[in-house]
C-alpha cells in the first residue's frame, strides 16, 4: 500500500479508556466491547468498526496520543475488502476524480488560495479580504483525502505525492511562493496532518482559512460593520484534524459582530452533513442525522447557518434555508461585514 502509517499499536493496547470507539456515536460501544474491537483491528482480523463506521473523522480528534486510529481503520477495511460506499460507486469515483495531467506553470503570488476541486467557488475569492489573491484549482491539485471516505488509503498514498509535487513544480517553484492558505478543512488537514502520519513530505507551509481570515479582519477592522446574526457553525468532518482552529472560528464570529449560539450538535459534538452517509446509501441515518442538525441549529434561535466545507454547503445549504436559516460560507460572511455580500 505505499508508504507505512505512522502508528504505534502498544500505544493502542496501553490505551485504559480507548476514547476512540468508546465516544464513537454511531458505534455505541461499551469498554468491554471497544476492547475487543481494538484488539481485533490491531491483529489484522475482521472487526465490527469496519461495516458500522461512518467515516466521520471523530476518532482522529478522541484519540489522545495522535497515534492515527481512524486511518489505521481505513488500512484494515482495504486489507480485508470491506467497502463502506458500494464497489461500482467507489470506482467510479475513482475514475473521475483522477488526475488530468493538463497543467501549465503559472506565476502565482501571496495570498496563494488552494481551491482544490472546486473551481465553481474561484468567484468567491474576491473584495478586500482576498486583495491580490492568486488561487490554485483543479484535479491535479486535489488533495485526495476523500478516499478517506471510502477504504482506500492507497488512492492517497498513490495521488498526494503527486498533487504535492504539481503544487511545487507548476506554481510554487518559479513563484517563490512557500506558503498556500487552503479554502478548506480537507486540504489544510491533509497537509499538516494526514501527509505527516502517511510519512509523505510537504515543501510548504499550510494555513487555514480562519488563521488568514483573523489576520486579514485584524488588518480591516476599521472597516468592519457589526452583523449582529445569530449563527450556527457546520463544524465540517475533516475539521477533526484540525481541532485547534475551532478557537479561531469563535475570534472570527466576536469581529464581525454576530452569536454563536449554543446548541447541542456542536463543536467536538457536531455531526456530519449526512454526503457521506447517502454516499454509503444509509440513506434512513443520513435523514435522521440531517434532520437532528438542522433542528438543533433552528431551536437555538440561529438565523445564518455558517459552513467552511463547499461540500457541507451543497449538502444542507437548501435545507438550511427551508428551515429559514441563510447559508453562508464563513468567508461570505466576513466579506458582508465588511459590506461586500
Amino acid at each position: 500500500m505505499g508508504a507505512s502509517l505512522r502508528h504505534d499499536p502498544e500505544l493502542c493496547r496501553q490505551c485504559r479508556e480507548i476514547d476512540c470507539l468508546t465516544r464513537c456515536r454511531p458505534l455505541k460501544l461499551n469498554l468491554e466491547q471497544a476492547r475487543k474491537e481494538r484488539d481485533n483491528l490491531l491483529e489484522g482480523r475482521f472487526s465490527t468498526v469496519l461495516t458500522d463506521c461512518t467515516t466521520c473523522y471523530a476518532c482522529e480528534e478522541y484519540c489522545p496520543y495522535q497515534n492515527h486510529p481512524f486511518y489505521l481503520l481505513v488500512d484494515r477495511q482495504e486489507e480485508l475488502g470491506v467497502w463502506p460506499v458500494p464497489k461500482p460507486v467507489t470506482r467510479q469515483q475513482i475514475l473521475m476524480m483522477g488526475m488530468r495531467g493538463r497543467l501549465e506553470r503559472k506565476p502565482v503570488q501571496k495570498p496563494l488560495i488552494n481551491m482544490c476541486f472546486f473551481p465553481m467557488l474561484v468567484g468567491n475569492i474576491t473584495g478586500r479580504i482576498f486583495e491580490g489573491a492568486s488561487t490554485i484549482v483543479g484535479s491535479d491539485v486535489f488533495c485526495n483525502i476523500m478516499w478517506l471516505h471510502f477504504g482506500k488509503n492507497s488512492v492517497i498514498r498513490e495521488r498526494l505525492p503527486q498533487a504535492i509535487e504539481n503544487i511545487r513544480r507548476y506554481y510554487l517553484e518559479d513563484s517563490g511562493v512557500d506558503e498556500i492558505v487552503h479554502f478548506h478543512d480537507e486540504c489544510y488537514g491533509t497537509y499538516t496532518q494526514l501527509a505527516p502520519a502517511f510519512g509523505i513530505e510537504v515543501p510548504f507551509k499550510s494555513i487555514h482559512l480562519f488563521e488568514f481570515l483573523v489576520r486579514r479582519l485584524e488588518e480591516l477592522k476599521q472597516h468592519i460593520r457589526p452583523l449582529g446574526f445569530k449563527v450556527a457553525y457546520q463544524r465540517p468532518c475533516s475539521n477533526r484534524l484540525s481541532p485547534h482552529t475551532q478557537d479561531l472560528v469563535d475570534d472570527i464570529f466576536r469581529r464581525i459582530g454576530v452569536t454563536r449560539v449554543e446548541r447541542e450538535y456542536d463543536r467536538d459534538n457536531a455531526l456530519c452533513c449526512g454526503a457521506v452517509l447517502r454516499g454509503m446509501q444509509r440513506d434512513d441515518e443520513a435523514d435522521r442525522v440531517q434532520r437532528l442538525n438542522l433542528d438543533d441549529m433552528a431551536g437555538a434561535g440561529a438565523q445564518v447557518a455558517v459552513f467552511n466545507c463547499p461540500f457541507c454547503l451543497f449538502t444542507l445549504g437548501e435545507a438550511a434555508a427551508k428551515k429559514g436559516l441563510m447559508p453562508l460560507l464563513m468567508s461570505d460572511l466576513c466579506r458582508a461585514a465588511l459590506g461586500e455580500k
